[in-house]
């Protein structure tokens, strides 16, 4: 009989095709490496990912806010 623990372990997670390469871990002085800046992994989670802190309504107030704000300029 095959352990299904062992059939887990052979299937490859999905990878979003932008993040194909990332790479991160935790050297010995515990310093956090990535092969993506923060900036890009930033950039990726805000364009992929629903931020679940903000209701709609609050999402809505920030995009006009930010509207107004690029319309003064």
């Amino acid at each position: 009989m095959t352990d299904k623990r062992a059939d887990d372990k052979k299937e490859k997670p999905r990878i979003h095709e932008d993040l194909k390469g990332f790479n991160i871990h935790i050297d010995e002085f515990g310093q956090v490496k990535t092969t993506l800046s923060q900036e890009e992994l930033n950039a990726f989670l805000n364009e992929n990912v629903e931020d679940k802190k903000f209701s709609s309504k609050v999402r809505k107030q920030l995009e006009n806010l930010y509207d107004e704000d690029e319309e003064e300029e």
